[in-house]
């Protein structure tokens, strides 16, 4: 996602938050889901941001068939992530995300 789809996402989106994550949500019209995610500087050094991240696409690539398409979709993950259980981790965020086979309508569409 490019710099003004994030904006919009935070502009135009419903926000869902938990112990580990907060998310941003908008429908975006298409077929599938779009991710991004913001890991700011304050969370740790590069390579604990890093791990972060790692962490973050591996729960979205072992979980992508069961989150609905049809979303923009951006995570802000807590500094805890980067050493918390991932099993656990991995529910906390799917229980965030939309479920589901029904994609929903983009604004204004």
């Amino acid at each position: 996602m490019r710099r003004g789809e994030y904006d919009a996402v935070y502009r135009e989106g419903r926000r869902r938050s938990s112990r580990e994550f907060t998310i941003f949500i908008r429908p975006n019209g298409l077929d599938i889901s779009r991710f991004g995610w913001s890991i700011k500087k304050a969370l740790g050094s590069a390579v604990q941001r890093n791990r972060i991240r790692r962490r973050l696409r591996e729960i979205l690539r072992l979980h992508l068939r069961e989150i609905e398409p049809g979303w923009d979709i951006v995570i802000h993950p807590r500094s805890s992530v980067a050493t918390a259980n991932f099993s656990a981790l991995a529910e906390e965020l799917l229980k965030l995300l939309p479920r589901g086979a029904q994609p929903p309508q983009a604004p204004g569409a």
